[in-house]
């Protein structure tokens, strides 16, 4: 049985799920949202259900990965939840999506340099990661781009029926992304306690990670949602499913890595690669200036938080 020493640590944990699936789930269903091919509850219900499917099928993959770069105690693992969490729910309020495994790399990396204990190899690893992925959804977006544009302009089907394609489309890619950010990112809400939590193995972890990040789509993602799904760049049906297309299928593929990378860096090179396609008509640089900064300031933030707590509440000297 989970006993209550157990539950109180990991709930640092499950806030920090909280604020992922509040700021993340706007990448899968935030375009279709905008588009008004589905509603806002049918969107989040969907999405938190296949979240909680990823997490308990592929979640335990990427565990490992964070717990390698530091040696975590109860105390540590809770100091990095929180400020991860608390660096969320701030880029949240302001409607920027940001990389939640910036964040808690950022407050593992920022407690790695208080207590002189950082694995610079593994660091180095993610680190690379995180810039291919941008670039990754952006190549993939491309592709999906040019084949179902291909698709739809040569094969002979009405306008009725081209509508009922790239609708039902845009449902299976934003459930496949949903999947792929439980298999990915519930590491980043439960990583830190790998190991140290008595009668809690990284399975049951990432089912209760999982149920955390579903409960953030379902009560605060709205605001990101439709920041996200019109904010960079008018998106239509087509446009759209692409997107989401080439950012889940970058996600899942270092879901299968074992790395923790960001949704919000996938989709937003998904929509640059179409924008570049289209010779940038409709971007809004203004807006990517302000989620790129909110990518730079989120570790950064993070590490901050982590390391003076850990001062404030695990300095030996103090």
């Amino acid at each position: 049985m989970v006993g209550l020493s157990a539950l109180t640590p990991l709930s640092s944990g499950m806030y920090l799920g909280w604020t992922l699936g509040a700021n993340n789930a706007a990448n899968f269903f935030g375009t279709a949202v905008a588009t008004k091919i589905i509603t806002f509850r049918k969107a989040c219900i969907l999405c938190a259900l296949t979240i909680i499917l990823g997490a308990i099928v592929q979640g335990t993959d990427g565990i490992s990965t964070l717990s390698e770069l530091t040696r975590q105690s109860i105390s540590t693992a809770v100091i990095v939840s929180i400020a991860a969490a608390l660096t969320g729910t701030f880029m949240t309020y302001l409607r920027i999506p940001i990389s939640t495994s910036q964040a808690v790399v950022g407050a593992i990396f920022g407690i790695g340099l208080a207590t002189g204990n950082t694995e610079y190899n593994g660091l180095i690893k993610i680190i690379v990661c995180w810039i291919f992925t941008p670039i990754g959804s952006m190549i993939f977006a491309c592709i999906a781009y040019k084949l179902l544009g291909w698709f739809i302009e040569y094969v002979p089907m009405g306008m009725l029926m081209r509508d009922k394609l790239l609708w039902g489309g845009l449902l299976v890619v934003g459930t496949y992304g949903s999947y792929a950010l439980g298999a990915n990112n519930v590491t980043n809400c439960v990583g830190a306690f790998s190991g140290i939590l008595p009668n809690i193995n990284d399975t049951l972890l990432a089912a209760i990670g999982g149920v955390a990040i579903a409960v953030g789509v379902l009560t605060f993602s709205k605001r990101v949602m439709y920041g996200i799904g019109s904010g960079i760049m008018p998106l239509d049906a087509f446009t759209a499913l692409v997107a989401v297309l080439g950012m889940s299928i970058t996600v899942h593929i270092f879901a299968v890595v074992g790395v923790p990378v960001s949704s919000s860096q996938g989709i937003v090179g998904s929509i640059i690669g179409i924008g570049l396609l289209r010779g940038n008509s409709g971007v809004k640089f203004k807006t990517l200036r302000k989620i790129g900064l909110g990518w730079i300031l989120t570790p950064a933030i993070s590490l901050i938080l982590a390391a003076a707590g850990y001062a404030i509440f695990c300095n030996p000297t103090r």
